[in-house]
């Protein structure tokens, strides 16, 4: 991976590489120039016609090469094969969190996918999104059904009167006089409330219907606060405002905590594995998880959870990986690298129990950005990345590479049927397992 930075750096000092912000980008002719896309952990060639765009560590940038420049067609042919990751390689690649339905979603990007993605839901409206989706390409993508925090409002656990009785009573606190204009101003945008036990008869229908997919993206959120707008129509990312005015209402803690736990319920029943979302929660994460242990033992640890695009502190998560085996994280270069905490994350989590993602809300870069993570946990836990891919595993764990180790950690996630915490596998545990990794 050094060689292919210095590769970029050799043609950087010959001036022929420009910068600037996509933010200020003009399209032009997109068959002149050549982009390259950079990371601080990777970079990649792209044909002519092709745009993206990559985040770097601090904001979006877009790194041009024109062909006017007269850069020596051997020096772009071995950039060009120092930095592409190869297609058998990208092939055993899970991007285990992304939102590709909140944008179209061209059959042309998907016929030429070459990762897996798990496609998460967070409200009524998208959910039939991901059920075509996984319908359409089933080798590709793994659904996931599940209501996140933010909406979790539009859900109510009590009977009610009416939707101002609903959200007034969920969200206004008397005390604050402040909250009386603002709700006034609040509830033409929000929608008709969602009886809990209709959401769970719908989200049972759709993890039914596919029997490998999860529950997600459920979670809990201290930090969201309610927009001044009505909910967008699908997909999200053509109808969402750039900036939204928000208003001073957060979901209670204690009305989200009774919607994830009803779906969670639902996912231990099924055995569905899930994918979770904490933001700001970090202690009420750590009690729901405890909570689900003891409520529902070793039910719980035949069912994996993702702590996506994870933000908890090294020993938060370190505690969380000694009390429950069936617990994973997940980190993207979208949220996590916002922060130089990820990296520490990354050294103090077990090599086993991580995984790489996207969560990114459009298709067309989740592979790069995907692979973009992949490479700074390569990078932290001093690991090497394949650059050809051997059918045959090397004996010796120790020297696997990046995609191999998270392809195991995958199907490790996937499998779940974890032991719980302090139990040693069986005899017959130990031969099924070695005689699944022979076949």
């Amino acid at each position: 991976m050094a060689a292919k930075v210095q590769k970029f750096r050799e043609l950087a000092k010959r001036d022929v590489v420009q910068s600037a912000s996509a933010e200020s980008q003009e399209t032009g002719d997109i068959q002149t120039p050549l982009r390259l896309l950079l990371s601080s952990s990777t970079i990649l060639v792209l044909p002519p016609t092709a745009l993206f765009h990559v985040a770097s560590r601090s904001r979006l940038v877009l790194l041009v090469i024109e062909k006017q420049r007269n850069i020596p067609t051997t020096d772009m042919a071995e950039l060009d094969r120092a930095s592409s990751p190869n297609p058998s390689v990208l092939a055993h690649v899970v991007d285990v969190h992304c939102h590709p339905t909140d944008s179209p979603v061209p059959s042309e990007v998907m016929d030429q996918l070459s990762i897996r993605i798990c496609a998460m839901s967070t409200r009524a409206s998208d959910q039939p999104l991901v059920r075509d989706l996984a319908n359409k390409y089933p080798a590709k993508v793994i659904p996931c059904f599940g209501y996140h925090p933010w909406f979790s409002h539009w859900i109510a656990i009590d009977p009610f009167t009416s939707k101002e009785d609903h959200y007034r009573h969920l969200l206004v606190d008397p005390s604050k006089s402040e909250h009386a204009e603002a709700f006034d101003r609040l509830l033409p945008y929000l929608p008709d409330p969602t009886p809990l036990s209709d959401m769970i008869t719908s989200l049972r229908s759709d993890l039914q219907a596919f029997p490998h997919s999860m529950l997600g993206e459920v979670g809990l959120d201290r930090s969201a606060r309610i927009p001044f707008t009505p909910p967008s129509p699908v997909p999200y990312a053509l109808h969402d405002p750039e900036k939204k005015e928000l208003s001073p209402f957060t979901v209670p803690l204690e009305h989200q905590l009774k919607v994830i736990e009803a779906q969670l319920e639902l996912a231990v029943e099924l055995g569905r594995n899930i994918s979770m979302h904490s933001v700001k929660a970090q202690q009420a994460t750590v009690d729901l998880l405890d909570r689900m242990a003891k409520r529902f033992g070793e039910k719980w640890t035949r069912v994996s959870i993702d702590l996506h695009s994870c933000g908890l502190s090294a020993q938060t998560w370190r505690d969380i990986e000694r009390k429950h085996p069936n617990a994973f994280l997940s980190l993207s270069t979208a949220i996590n690298s916002r922060s130089p905490a990820h990296k520490t994350l990354v050294a103090a989590c077990s090599p086993t129990r991580i995984l790489v993602e996207s969560d990114f809300n459009d298709i067309r870069p989740c592979a790069m950005r995907t692979w973009d993570m992949l490479c700074t946990v390569a990078e932290v836990k001093g690991w090497s990345v394949e650059e050809q891919w051997d059918d045959e595993a090397p004996d010796d764990r120790e020297t696997w590479g990046a995609v191999r180790r998270l392809e195991e950690n995958w199907k490790r996630f996937e499998k779940g049927g974890h032991l719980p915490a302090g139990k040693k596998p069986s005899k017959r545990q130990m031969q099924l397992e070695d005689w699944e990794e022979e076949e």
